[in-house]
Protein backbone atom coordinates (compact mmCIF):
# COMPACT_ATOMS: atom_id res chain seq x y z
CA UNK A 1 0.00 0.00 0.00
CA UNK A 2 1.11 3.47 -0.89
CA UNK A 3 0.44 7.01 0.41
CA UNK A 4 -1.26 7.53 -2.94
CA UNK A 5 -2.71 4.78 -4.13
CA UNK A 6 -4.75 4.82 -7.22
CA UNK A 7 -4.45 8.87 -7.07
CA UNK A 8 -2.89 10.89 -10.38
CA UNK A 9 -0.66 13.92 -9.97
CA UNK A 10 0.13 16.33 -12.80
CA UNK A 11 3.39 18.36 -11.48
CA UNK A 12 4.22 21.76 -13.47
CA UNK A 13 7.70 22.70 -13.98
CA UNK A 14 8.20 18.70 -13.35
CA UNK A 15 11.75 18.39 -15.19
CA UNK A 16 14.16 19.56 -12.80
CA UNK A 17 14.69 20.72 -9.35
CA UNK A 18 11.72 20.60 -6.99
CA UNK A 19 9.63 19.32 -9.73
CA UNK A 20 11.54 17.01 -10.63
CA UNK A 21 11.98 15.56 -6.65
CA UNK A 22 7.82 16.11 -6.49
CA UNK A 23 7.33 13.57 -9.49
CA UNK A 24 9.85 11.14 -8.15
CA UNK A 25 8.56 11.66 -4.20
CA UNK A 26 4.95 10.89 -5.81
CA UNK A 27 5.43 8.05 -7.79
CA UNK A 28 7.17 6.59 -4.93
CA UNK A 29 4.12 7.06 -2.98
CA UNK A 30 2.25 4.81 -5.91
CA UNK A 31 0.94 8.02 -7.81
CA UNK A 32 0.66 8.23 -11.42
CA UNK A 33 2.81 11.25 -12.48
CA UNK A 34 2.12 13.72 -15.55
CA UNK A 35 5.77 15.77 -15.71
CA UNK A 36 4.46 18.87 -17.59
CA UNK A 37 7.76 20.95 -18.88
CA UNK A 38 9.01 22.99 -21.87
CA UNK A 39 12.36 21.54 -21.31
CA UNK A 40 11.55 17.92 -23.24
CA UNK A 41 14.82 16.12 -23.01
CA UNK A 42 15.14 16.06 -19.35
CA UNK A 43 11.47 15.77 -18.76
CA UNK A 44 11.19 12.66 -21.40
CA UNK A 45 14.55 11.57 -19.59
CA UNK A 46 13.14 11.97 -15.60
CA UNK A 47 10.03 9.92 -17.51
CA UNK A 48 12.33 6.89 -18.41
CA UNK A 49 13.56 7.20 -15.62
CA UNK A 50 10.70 6.59 -13.19
CA UNK A 51 9.03 4.37 -15.58
CA UNK A 52 5.93 3.41 -16.17
CA UNK A 53 4.10 5.53 -13.30
CA UNK A 54 5.29 9.04 -15.09
CA UNK A 55 4.41 9.86 -18.55
CA UNK A 56 5.76 13.72 -20.02
CA UNK A 57 4.16 16.23 -21.43
CA UNK A 58 5.00 19.15 -23.23
CA UNK A 59 3.42 22.76 -22.70
CA UNK A 60 3.95 26.16 -21.94
CA UNK A 61 2.20 27.35 -18.65
CA UNK A 62 1.36 31.23 -20.01
CA UNK A 63 -0.32 29.57 -22.74
CA UNK A 64 -4.22 29.03 -22.26
CA UNK A 65 -5.27 26.40 -24.72
CA UNK A 66 -1.35 24.63 -24.50
CA UNK A 67 -2.73 24.11 -20.89
CA UNK A 68 -6.32 23.13 -21.64
CA UNK A 69 -4.87 20.68 -24.11
CA UNK A 70 -2.39 18.83 -22.06
CA UNK A 71 -4.94 18.45 -19.31
CA UNK A 72 -7.13 17.01 -21.52
CA UNK A 73 -4.10 14.48 -22.60
CA UNK A 74 -3.48 13.73 -19.44
CA UNK A 75 -7.18 12.84 -18.44
CA UNK A 76 -7.38 10.70 -21.42
CA UNK A 77 -4.13 9.03 -20.48
CA UNK A 78 -4.61 8.46 -16.98
CA UNK A 79 -8.26 8.38 -16.93
CA UNK A 80 -8.70 11.07 -13.99
CA UNK A 81 -6.72 13.82 -12.13
CA UNK A 82 -6.17 13.94 -8.67
CA UNK A 83 -3.83 16.16 -7.77
CA UNK A 84 -2.13 19.25 -9.36
CA UNK A 85 1.30 20.77 -8.45
CA UNK A 86 1.89 24.16 -9.77
CA UNK A 87 5.18 24.07 -9.08
CA UNK A 88 6.53 25.78 -13.11
CA UNK A 89 8.50 29.19 -11.70
CA UNK A 90 11.21 31.70 -12.68
CA UNK A 91 13.00 34.33 -10.58
CA UNK A 92 13.51 36.89 -13.25
CA UNK A 93 15.46 40.14 -13.14
CA UNK A 94 17.50 41.24 -10.05
CA UNK A 95 17.07 44.79 -10.16
CA UNK A 96 14.76 47.72 -8.09
CA UNK A 97 11.26 48.37 -8.88
CA UNK A 98 12.22 51.36 -10.63
CA UNK A 99 14.84 50.42 -13.11
CA UNK A 100 12.51 46.84 -14.32
CA UNK A 101 10.83 47.41 -17.94
CA UNK A 102 7.49 46.25 -18.21
CA UNK A 103 8.63 42.91 -20.41
CA UNK A 104 10.67 41.85 -17.20
CA UNK A 105 8.32 41.85 -15.02
CA UNK A 106 5.12 40.58 -17.27
CA UNK A 107 7.56 37.63 -18.34
CA UNK A 108 7.44 36.67 -14.11
CA UNK A 109 3.96 37.37 -13.62
CA UNK A 110 3.14 35.60 -16.80
CA UNK A 111 4.84 32.29 -15.62
CA UNK A 112 4.37 32.54 -11.93
CA UNK A 113 0.85 34.07 -11.86
CA UNK A 114 -1.29 33.15 -15.00
CA UNK A 115 -0.01 29.64 -15.31
CA UNK A 116 -0.95 29.26 -11.92
CA UNK A 117 -4.32 30.25 -13.22
CA UNK A 118 -4.48 28.59 -16.10
CA UNK A 119 -3.65 24.64 -14.81
CA UNK A 120 -6.14 25.71 -11.61
CA UNK A 121 -8.78 26.86 -14.05
CA UNK A 122 -8.76 23.86 -16.01
CA UNK A 123 -8.15 21.31 -13.53
CA UNK A 124 -11.33 21.79 -11.90
CA UNK A 125 -13.77 20.57 -13.94
CA UNK A 126 -11.64 16.94 -13.86
CA UNK A 127 -11.50 16.72 -9.95
CA UNK A 128 -14.94 17.09 -9.65
CA UNK A 129 -15.33 14.77 -12.07
CA UNK A 130 -12.79 12.38 -9.75
CA UNK A 131 -15.14 13.48 -6.32
CA UNK A 132 -12.62 15.69 -5.21
CA UNK A 133 -8.19 16.81 -5.30
CA UNK A 134 -5.74 18.44 -4.09
CA UNK A 135 -3.93 21.62 -5.59
CA UNK A 136 -0.61 22.66 -4.08
CA UNK A 137 1.03 26.07 -5.25
CA UNK A 138 4.28 26.46 -5.13
CA UNK A 139 4.44 29.97 -3.45
CA UNK A 140 7.95 31.00 -1.21
CA UNK A 141 9.45 32.56 1.82
CA UNK A 142 8.92 35.63 -0.44
CA UNK A 143 4.89 35.11 -0.38
CA UNK A 144 5.13 36.02 3.61
CA UNK A 145 7.95 38.39 3.68
CA UNK A 146 9.82 41.10 1.39
CA UNK A 147 13.81 41.34 0.98
CA UNK A 148 15.23 44.30 -1.59
CA UNK A 149 15.96 42.19 -4.54
CA UNK A 150 13.45 40.69 -7.66
CA UNK A 151 10.11 42.69 -7.13
CA UNK A 152 8.05 40.92 -9.57
CA UNK A 153 9.36 37.76 -7.88
CA UNK A 154 8.23 38.57 -4.65
CA UNK A 155 4.75 39.91 -6.08
CA UNK A 156 3.87 37.26 -7.97
CA UNK A 157 4.45 34.55 -5.21
CA UNK A 158 2.46 36.82 -3.03
CA UNK A 159 -0.30 36.77 -5.58
CA UNK A 160 -0.19 33.07 -5.24
CA UNK A 161 -0.71 32.65 -2.06
CA UNK A 162 -3.72 34.99 -1.94
CA UNK A 163 -5.06 32.80 -5.26
CA UNK A 164 -4.68 29.65 -2.83
CA UNK A 165 -6.63 30.80 -0.04
CA UNK A 166 -9.52 32.07 -2.27
CA UNK A 167 -9.59 28.55 -4.49
CA UNK A 168 -9.36 26.90 -1.34
CA UNK A 169 -13.23 28.90 -0.01
CA UNK A 170 -14.49 28.67 -3.84
CA UNK A 171 -14.38 24.68 -4.13
CA UNK A 172 -14.46 23.36 -0.35
CA UNK A 173 -17.77 22.34 -1.15
CA UNK A 174 -16.36 20.28 -4.30
CA UNK A 175 -14.22 18.41 -1.79
CA UNK A 176 -10.79 20.06 -3.63
CA UNK A 177 -8.70 21.41 -1.13
CA UNK A 178 -5.76 24.32 -2.06
CA UNK A 179 -2.93 25.08 -0.17
CA UNK A 180 0.54 26.89 -0.94
CA UNK A 181 3.97 25.84 0.43
CA UNK A 182 6.60 28.52 0.99
CA UNK A 183 10.15 27.35 0.49
CA UNK A 184 12.88 29.13 1.76
CA UNK A 185 16.35 29.33 -0.51
CA UNK A 186 16.16 25.60 -1.78
CA UNK A 187 19.51 24.62 -4.13
CA UNK A 188 18.00 24.13 -7.28
CA UNK A 189 19.56 25.63 -10.94
CA UNK A 190 16.90 28.52 -10.25
CA UNK A 191 18.23 29.79 -7.12
CA UNK A 192 22.00 28.88 -8.81
CA UNK A 193 21.43 31.10 -11.61
CA UNK A 194 19.80 33.88 -9.08
CA UNK A 195 23.08 33.76 -7.31
CA UNK A 196 25.20 33.87 -10.15
CA UNK A 197 23.14 37.35 -11.01
CA UNK A 198 24.67 38.62 -8.23
CA UNK A 199 28.22 38.53 -9.24
CA UNK A 200 31.30 37.60 -6.80
CA UNK A 201 32.06 34.29 -5.56
CA UNK A 202 28.89 31.61 -6.48
CA UNK A 203 30.34 29.46 -3.48
CA UNK A 204 30.43 32.34 -0.85
CA UNK A 205 27.02 33.69 -2.24
CA UNK A 206 25.68 29.96 -1.21
CA UNK A 207 27.16 30.21 1.85
CA UNK A 208 26.26 33.89 2.77
CA UNK A 209 22.40 32.86 1.97
CA UNK A 210 22.45 29.45 4.19
CA UNK A 211 23.09 31.50 6.82
CA UNK A 212 20.59 33.24 6.61
CA UNK A 213 18.68 30.16 7.77
CA UNK A 214 18.74 29.63 11.09
CA UNK A 215 19.10 25.86 10.61
CA UNK A 216 22.38 27.15 8.66
CA UNK A 217 21.78 25.97 5.39
CA UNK A 218 19.86 26.22 2.51
CA UNK A 219 16.69 23.13 1.55
CA UNK A 220 17.15 20.79 -0.71
CA UNK A 221 14.24 19.86 -3.07
CA UNK A 222 13.17 16.82 -1.59
CA UNK A 223 12.84 19.04 1.93
CA UNK A 224 9.45 20.24 -0.22
CA UNK A 225 8.55 17.21 -2.02
CA UNK A 226 8.14 15.76 1.24
CA UNK A 227 5.56 18.52 1.71
CA UNK A 228 3.96 17.98 -1.34
CA UNK A 229 3.35 14.26 -0.84
CA UNK A 230 1.72 15.06 2.56
CA UNK A 231 -1.13 17.46 1.08
CA UNK A 232 -1.83 15.28 -1.84
CA UNK A 233 -2.41 12.36 0.42
CA UNK A 234 -5.74 11.88 2.21
CA UNK A 235 -3.48 12.04 5.55
CA UNK A 236 -4.33 15.80 4.93
CA UNK A 237 -7.99 15.45 4.33
CA UNK A 238 -8.58 17.98 7.06
CA UNK A 239 -6.20 21.42 5.38
CA UNK A 240 -7.28 24.03 3.03
CA UNK A 241 -6.11 27.28 2.48
CA UNK A 242 -3.40 26.81 4.83
CA UNK A 243 0.31 27.60 4.35
CA UNK A 244 2.95 24.69 4.88
CA UNK A 245 6.23 27.32 5.31
CA UNK A 246 9.56 24.74 4.58
CA UNK A 247 12.23 27.70 5.27
CA UNK A 248 14.79 26.31 8.07
CA UNK A 249 13.38 28.89 10.06
CA UNK A 250 14.02 31.82 7.71
CA UNK A 251 10.48 33.79 8.46
CA UNK A 252 11.10 33.59 12.15
CA UNK A 253 13.09 36.47 12.05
Amino acid sequence: MGRLDGKVALVTGGALGIGAACATRLVEANARVAIVDRLDDEGQKLAAKLGDPARYFHADVTKESEVAQVIADIVHRFGRLDVLVNNAGISGANKPTHELTEAEWDQVQAVNVKGVFFFTKHAIAPMRAAGGGSIINLSSIYGLVGAPDVPPYHASKGAVRLMSKVDALYYAADRIRVNSIHPGFIWTPMVEHHLATLGGDPEQHRKDVGALHPLGHMGEPDDIAWGVVYLASDESKFVTGSELVIDGGYSCH
